[in-house]
């Protein structure tokens, strides 16, 4: 009996945030904390900056410019991860051992992940691990006011990092923390000020993607968990899809750990943040209408072992 080779996936990490939060200034911290990383980054501008706060860490470093990976250049990021990862599998010494994407500050999320997540020759070689957002105490306020892009990177996010909370008042930095916990009521806010295992806590994603044991036979995968993304064409009856999401993540055989998507539903005149964790669907939050964006819903769950068929569950439980 002939075994196959098992893939090598590599990590890929999204480090996201709205203009002038400090998505840069942290993807500095986390290359100290993991320096053998390559880097992609999407700058808006036709003329590229952040590589040059980048300088001094010898990495693989990658810039897309002149426009967003959620559009003007949103066909560039498949090319380039093959193109990375052929150069990874051709030498023997791997110049990296994950890779971070950092997107320009008006990008939304929706369009990179299903990229990283649907994309099969893609998934088959790379792990998404999950994004990490920035939100500036000091003007968050006015910029998930005025932009929906913004709260949709709070919306997807794993890891929410509060920066220049120094620059901010107490008041301030509190309604923007209640904010965030209507946007993202499933995730932590951590501060860019803590200074000692930042780094460390924003690269561990926990239960979530810890890798497991593996017996010297047969191929297993390299984690214990899964991901399974779901487009919904058409707008959904919220109250018929709370009952189906209610039911997958308290059902007694559930292995779903989190949930989390923006939908379209028939009660509601705009797109509708949801998150879940395992036993509890948290109530979902509006967000304004973007421009631009093609009304599908998207929904990604992530669930110990094999998940492969739910979202069949789901489009068939949507369906009775």
């Amino acid at each position: 009996m002939v075994s196959s080779k098992t893939i090598q996936r590599i990590p890929v990490i999204v480090l996201s945030g709205f203009l002038g939060s400090g998505k840069t200034t942290l993807l500095n911290r986390l290359l100290g904390a993991e320096p053998h990383s390559a880097v992609i980054i999407n700058e808006f501008g036709s003329t590229p900056i952040d590589q040059e706060l980048l300088a001094e860490h010898k990495i693989p470093l990658t810039t897309l410019s002149g426009g967003c990976l959620c559009c003007q250049v949103r066909g560039s990021l498949a090319p380039m991860l093959k193109n990375l990862r052929m150069a990874y599998d051709a030498k023997p010494d791997k110049p990296f051992s994950r890779i971070f994407i950092e997107t320009s500050g008006v990008a939304s999320p929706e369009p990179i992940l299903d990229t990283l997540l649907n994309e099969r020759w893609l998934a088959q070689r790379y792990h998404y691990q999950g994004m990490i957002t920035t939100v500036s105490a000091l003007a968050a306020e006015t910029y998930l006011a005025r932009f929906p892009e913004a709260q949709a990177q709070i919306a997807w996010a794993d890891k929410l990092v509060m920066t220049q909370t120094d620059l901010a008042a107490a008041a301030q930095v509190e309604r923007v923390q209640n904010r965030l916990n209507e946007l993202a009521p499933s995730i932590a806010h951590l501060e860019s000020a803590q200074d000692a295992g930042l780094a460390e806590a924003l690269l561990d994603f926990g239960s979530l993607f810890r890798p497991i044991a593996q017996p010297r036979a047969g191929d297993l995968p390299e984690h214990g968990f899964n991901n399974v993304s779901l487009q919904l064409e058409q707008p959904v009856a919220w109250a018929r899809l709370q009952a189906v999401l209610e039911e997958l993540l308290s059902g007694p055989q559930s292995t779903i750990v989190r949930l989390k998507g923006v939908i379209f539903t028939e009660e509601h005149d705009g797109p509708m943040a949801v998150h879940g964790i395992a036993g509890k669907l948290f109530p979902p939050s509006p967000m304004p209408l973007r421009e631009n964006v093609d009304n599908r819903g998207r929904l990604v769950f992530i669930a110990g072992g094999d998940i492969k068929i739910l979202a069949e569950t789901v489009m068939n439980a949507l369906r009775q």
